[in-house]
């Protein structure tokens, strides 16, 4: 979808991910793979290249996705200097969940928007001998370990605790992600709105 941008040399169509993109804002979609990680660190690029003291704001709306492709993410917005605010717009789960709470500037959900944190779940049919299974279940407690620190680490809650929060599929309100130390705030959208 196009949208008309004004200018001196006169209306121009563009599409509304780059007329977005400029005004600073990334979308988190869907899924969560391989490809959407690699075009969220060249546009968090992009925007950092452009002007590194300006906030980005980064809207997730999301079910979850690939460990690997959520640690990329989140590797990006731990270490990138410039701002980084991010916003649950709807829903932010399991890798979702976790990027919108790994946020350091500001944390937003809207009133209706949900978070859902569980356990690492194995994506493939599990099939092999004995020690590849042992191997699997080794490598899926390692992540669960990893995952249960990094979620310690941006709640204030101890790993115990998020241990017990990620045993089953912990579904949060707003109200209950700001009481558990997932979000900051409450939000209405004009606050995404004040740039």
């Amino acid at each position: 979808m196009n949208v008309q941008v004004k200018s001196s040399s006169g209306i121009t169509l563009v599409p509304m991910d780059a007329r977005l993109l400029a005004d600073r804002k990334v979308f988190v979609e869907g899924e969560i793979n391989q490809e959407k990680a690699c075009l969220f660190i060249k546009q968090i690029l992009l925007l950092c290249k452009e002007d590194s003291s300006k906030p980005i704001d980064v809207l997730i709306n999301s079910p979850g996705g690939e460990i690997s492709s959520g640690l990329l993410m989140y590797d990006c917005i731990q270490s990138c200097k410039t701002p980084i605010r991010m916003y649950c717009m709807g829903t932010a789960y399991s890798m979702g969940a976790l990027l919108f709470a790994s946020g350091n500037h500001g944390r937003y959900m809207f009133p209706h928007s949900e978070l859902m944190l569980h356990e690492p779940l194995l994506g493939n049919r599990v099939g092999g001998n004995a020690s590849s299974i042992r191997s699997i279940s080794d490598s899926l407690m390692e992540t669960r370990n990893k995952m249960n620190q990094i979620l310690a680490k941006h709640t204030g809650r101890t790993v115990k605790e998020i241990e017990e929060a990620t045993s089953f599929d912990h579904y949060y309100s707003p109200e209950e992600s700001v009481d558990f130390g997932l979000a900051d705030e409450i939000v209405n959208f004009d606050k995404l709105m004040e740039g």
